[in-house]
């Protein structure tokens, strides 16, 4: 492992700004709030914080409209508080990176006043502008994410500009080779202030289809209407560009200037075709270090779906290297979504922290799922998120995992602020507050700590190769081995009981929920397992035998 890039087995934990810890009183946390729970994080085991945007911005997708790529929002803190949380992180053994948002601005950047000013300024052609078809409609049937046309039209300019998201985030035109160098140059401002990577936001929609051609759908008729219209449509024009590749060589290029420095895509895709963008994105040593999709960040939960994902990555992308994740700031918390398959939420918590922490690759947590925490229920007079003020009832928006990090079991507002949050904190999550879980040894907490230490003890997982098993439904188990040692992992991913023979010596190590004796291995619903074995092993589960 020595001479092994930081990254390669680093275990990322995703901070959410706004909800983390409010230190002046307003209700939305801030930089001087996250360098106060630091120490929180370093004691979890992480490697590495990732910042949600703490940009300028007028927040109307809580700071995923830049309106200064080189500044920090005064809601959030200066320069200087951003300067004293990477030192105080780098005291501490932690690395920090930054959410990127590339593909598109706020509106309210000087860079789109000047591009919509007129059709022949300097920075004209800085964004995605079109006429209107003969008719008036849109250039494209292209959707939004966030309901409606991703088209919006400019009187001043009587043109359409592009928008993947709200109208208020025009994309940027990436087939402008002085809108790349532009914006290379603000993510080496940020690299020369002591950042040590890049989480770059949906990474495959920096380039567009110059020709501007409409997409096909994505079903055959008859289509039954969704509230996603985006997702009618095969998004091929829009996004995915091979053009986008050459940007991201330009990107890797200036990120190998400052030494250990790592970028990590959000691929935005669903589906077999996440895995494959990912291997492409990830290939050789001239793209991104890293990518993840939604893949696992969706409902499915099989051992058939988890294994596709971690071998359509090993196939597609040998030398290329994946980022697993479960929960994150635009999907409702895992333990939640997969309630479904739980014996309990505490059971599914520890089954999902003991599956993510064996995965081979770099591991992403979010803000409180080491703390097992649950989708909040929120009521529409409650909600901030965009898409779901627009569709309420039927999006439920994002909101439910952006409420506040919970500290203090007895304190208002969870320790989170002395004033009323910009999320409410419910009794539920604040149940689980981290001083109510600090003391308690079987904590979800507590489990997590153990959990991560095991893994960066374990050659194997931080560093092993993967196999697979061919066990059946709703078992999944791979091997992994390195530096002399083989570590057998089985998850049992529903509620029901599962039962295993083993044909030779092998000793439970680590966390577990399972019994052993006699050579009788038993996985409780939701019950998980590492064994340890030297030599060949057998599983045999009524007449199914599988090979170790």
């Amino acid at each position: 492992m020595q001479g092994r890039e930081w990254w390669r087995d680093a275990v990322i934990y995703q901070v959410y700004p706004r909800s983390f810890q409010d230190s002046t009183g307003n209700g939305i946390g801030d930089l001087q709030g996250i360098i106060r729970r630091l120490p929180h994080i370093a004691a979890l085991g992480a490697d590495c914080i990732w910042l949600s945007p703490v940009f300028l911005s007028p927040q109307k997708d809580m700071g995923y409209d830049v309106s200064d790529y080189c500044d920090i929002d005064p809601l959030f803190g200066t320069l200087a508080d951003f300067d004293a949380l990477i030192a105080r992180a780098h005291e501490l053994g932690l690395k920090v990176i930054t959410d990127q948002v590339l593909s598109h601005s706020s509106d309210q950047h000087p860079w789109f006043r000047e591009s919509r000013s007129s059709r022949d300024n300097p920075k004209a052609d800085w964004y995605v502008w079109a006429d209107p078809l003969p008719d008036g409609s849109p250039p494209t049937n292209w959707h939004s994410h966030f309901g409606g046309p991703a088209w919006e039209f400019d009187a001043t300019r009587g043109q359409y500009y592009l928008h993947n998201f709200l109208a208020a985030q025009p994309d940027l035109n990436f087939h402008n080779p002085d809108v790349q160098d532009a914006i290379l140059q603000t993510c080496e401002f940020w690299l020369q202030r002591g950042l040590d990577g890049f989480r770059l936001d949906t990474v495959n929609y920096y380039v567009h289809d110059a020709q501007l051609r409409s997409n096909p759908p994505a079903q055959a008729r008859p289509q039954v209407m969704a509230t996603d219209l985006y997702g009618m449509q095969q998004n091929i024009h829009n996004k995915n560009q091979p053009e986008n590749l050459a940007f991201l060589r330009h990107l890797r290029q200036l990120t190998d200037r400052y030494g250990e420095i790592m970028m990590v895509g959000e691929v935005g895709e669903m589906g077999d075709r996440s895995i494959e963008l990912m291997a492409e994105y990830t290939a050789g040593r001239d793209h991104l270090h890293m990518a993840y999709s939604f893949a696992m960040l969706s409902p499915d939960f099989t051992a058939a779906h988890f294994r596709r994902c971690i071998e359509g990555f090993q196939k597609g992308a040998p030398d290329g290297h994946p980022y697993w994740s479960f929960s994150n700031h635009d999907v409702p918390r895992h333990p939640s979504r997969w309630a479904d398959h739980a014996v309990s939420h505490d059971a599914m918590a520890r089954l999902s922290c003991a599956m993510l922490m064996a995965f081979e690759g770099t591991i992403g947590i979010y803000q409180g799922e080491e703390l097992g925490l649950s989708e909040t229920v929120l009521d529409y007079h409650e909600l901030t998120d965009p898409p779901a003020l627009r569709f309420w009832p039927a999006v439920k928006g994002r909101d439910g995992c952006r409420t506040p990090m919970v500290w203090g079991g007895d304190a208002p507002h969870a320790g989170f602020s002395s004033a009323t949050p910009w999320l409410p904190v419910k009794a539920p999550q604040q149940a689980r507050a981290v001083d109510r879980q600090e003391s308690d040894p079987e904590s979800i907490l507590n489990f997590y700590r153990r959990t991560i230490a095991f893994r960066k003890a374990s050659p194997a997982l931080s560093g092993g190769k993967t196999t697979f098993l061919d066990l059946p439904e709703p078992v999944l188990g791979f091997r992994r081995s390195a530096a002399g040692q083989t570590l057998t992992c089985l998850f049992n991913l529903s509620p029901r009981q599962a039962d295993f023979r083993l044909s030779g010596p092998a000793d439970l190590t680590g966390p577990s929920s399972a019994r052993m004796a006699e050579g009788l291995l038993s996985l409780p619903g939701n019950g998980f397992a590492f064994l340890h074995h030297d030599g060949a092993l057998a599983l045999h589960q009524s007449t199914f035998e599988a090979a170790l």
